[in-house]
């Protein structure tokens, strides 16, 4: 079920604040503690549980209309639990950071890690004008920590032998089960996206400092670093307590003749230009006038990319289904009123074939006259670059993990985990080749020529496609790819994405291509369904309607073969959804 639509922000943002109406002068609040949804929930007991927890769409859209309101004074960031990834909370800072350019703001944390780092809850707090920190707290900027574990000697201990084939010597997603020993491509590429994570990192915060980045590289160098030493290196204004910090906020930022105080203080989320209720008023007649304008959608691909359906999270990771993702784009090019489309990817890639689908279907808008400007998440490789490439301009945050063009295939054969349960088991076959991707029988030579032959024939499509899209020679793009990862910020300085930015930046390209004024759009997600729409029956697979997951597709994440396998996911083991996979790397 996709509850991705308005409908959700509504309920999490305008359920009235009993005995507290929203009058005059407001100071802003985000509480990272709460939680930040980076999508909408799955289901309808999801949202009821996250009523606190605000959407990353609703904080960016609200910090946007806040900048510029008389009533809003300042904005207050309690940043010390920052439950974002590295590019999310690079995202949100960079909403933080346009915020502070109209109006004062502060961030406020108990501590920044303990003796661990925390560049995530710090880079967040750096695109305030001021940081406050708790006197008993730390700094903890250690840099960037990435490992690599190798899981073929755990799965050659159970009777589990994988057999596997890549393109090229980058694809490490097939190393973490099938390889010996970490390759010296596989340590070459890691230490270079924690280098990029790392430079980035320190760029940013001496930028938004003021200082120097060799000060910075002093203070990573040294982390953790106490209150009183982050306050001579200056990556802290002040030392004090969240009482005191807030104290010092209502005294500074107050009105001539006015004064602030703890009831002036709203969640983004819950704020309203004009109060609760105005602001319910006011956003019914924003919403008839946007009506009249023109559309700039937003469709999402979220999940590991799979032919069909999908399924929503269930136990595990989402699944996307290239099906979903093109009647969405295809509804879209029916839309007179849309004139431009952002496809926003947080994706580690998936099935080939689903990928190529998607694909063409970007291409198919783009042929329509309506430019489609690509935003990458977090994630954004393999299957999901193949998703993003046919777009006009792509748009990544420095921390994305984009690329790993390049292909993986194999399987993992059982016949020694049945002798070591003490199972007897004969496979029985019709056909030379149906036991091609059998698990209890291993690859022929013949079986390994035609998986081998499989591969040259998806790569080659893979990277002469991504030339093309690029606008590269192909021998300038492949040697890019190789199933190399790079970080947003390393993509761009090779030409594989277009800007470094957010989701605000993405929709600005996408009205600046399309002739429109920013201002003056009306930002959508695709397809508009109502309630009654979710639930009725499709009349075809051209209907917006059935873009909905189908049950049987959640019910069977439930089941005790899916959620081994998400476990196996999680643990590093085995492949979720075809052959354009990412390895899972985790930013500690």
């Amino acid at each position: 079920m996709d509850l991705s639509s308005p409908l959700i922000d509504r309920i999490i943002s305008r359920t009235p604040l009993k005995g507290r109406a929203q009058t005059g002068r407001v100071v802003l609040e985000i509480d990272l503690a709460r939680g930040v949804l980076v999508a909408a929930p799955d289901n309808p007991l999801q949202a009821v549980k996250a009523m606190n927890a605000p959407t990353m769409k609703v904080l960016r859209e609200n910090l946007r209309k806040a900048a510029k309101d008389k009533d809003v004074v300042g904005l207050v960031v309690h940043c010390g639990t920052v439950p974002l990834a590295l590019a999310q909370a690079q995202e949100l800072a960079l909403s933080v950071e346009d915020f502070a350019r109209y109006k004062p703001t502060l961030a406020f944390a108990h501590g920044f890690g303990e003796l661990a780092s925390d560049l995530p809850g710090y880079t967040l707090a750096t695109a305030c004008k001021e940081i406050w920190i708790q006197p008993s707290g730390q700094v903890g900027i250690g840099g960037v920590h990435l490992g690599i574990t190798l899981a073929k000697g755990l799965l050659a201990k159970l009777g589990i032998e994988p057999q596997m084939a890549k393109r090229h010597e980058y694809k490490s997603a097939a190393d973490r089960i099938a390889a010996d020993e970490v390759t010296e491509a596989n340590r070459e590429m890691t230490q270079a996206i924690a280098n990029s994570l790392a430079h980035d990192f320190v760029e940013t915060v001496a930028r938004r400092r003021g200082i120097g980045a060799e000060q910075v590289w002093e203070a990573v160098s040294q982390s953790p670093v106490t209150p009183e030493r982050a306050l001579d290196l200056r990556l802290v204004d002040h030392i004090g307590y969240r009482d005191e910090a807030l104290a010092h906020a209502f005294e500074q930022w107050a009105p001539k003749d006015t004064e602030l105080g703890a009831d002036q203080l709203r969640f983004v989320h819950r704020w309203h230009p004009g109060g609760a209720v105005g602001g319910v008023a006011s956003s019914a007649v924003k919403d008839l006038v946007e009506r009249r304008q023109p559309v700039v959608a937003v469709v999402g691909l979220r999940g590991a990319i799979v032919t069909g359906r999908g399924r929503s999270g269930g136990m595990g990771e989402p699944q996307v289904g290239a099906d979903v993702v093109c009647e969405h784009l295809r509804a879209a090019q029916r839309d007179e009123k849309v004139k431009a489309v952002v496809l926003r990817i947080d994706s580690p890639g998936g099935s080939a074939v689903a990928s190529d689908t998607i694909w063409r279907a970007v291409h198919q808008l783009r042929e329509s006259g309506r430019p489609v400007v690509a935003q990458m998440g977090a994630l954004a490789a393999s299957g999901g670059y193949y998703s993003a490439m046919g777009a006009d301009e792509i748009v990544a945050l420095p921390a994305t993990l984009t690329g790993s063009i390049g292909v993986l295939a194999g399987k993992m054969v059982t016949t020694g985990l049945y002798q070591k349960l003490g199972l007897v088991h004969e496979s029985v076959d019709s056909g030379e080749n149906a036991a091609f991707l059998a698990d209890d029988q291993h690859f022929t030579d013949e079986q390994w020529a035609r998986l081998n032959a499989w591969l040259d024939r998806i790569y080659d499509e893979f990277t002469h496609k991504a030339a093309a899209d690029r606008g590269m020679d192909h021998a300038q793009l492949e040697a890019l790819a190789r199933g190399r990862v790079w970080t947003g910020r390393d993509a761009q300085d090779r030409g594989l994405v277009d800007h470094l930015g957010g989701m605000d930046l993405a929709v600005e390209r996408a009205c600046q291509l399309a002739g429109l004024k920013r201002d003056r759009i009306h930002l959508r997600s695709q397809p508009v369904l109502g309630m009654l729409e979710r639930i009725r029956p499709a009349d075809s697979t051209e209907q917006p309607t059935a873009a909905s997951v189908d049950m049987a597709s959640v019910t069977a994440s439930w089941t005790p073969e899916a959620m081994l396998q998400q476990l196996a996911s999680r643990a590093g083991l085995g492949l979720q959804a075809g052959a354009l996979e990412i390895p899972r790397l985790v930013v500690r």
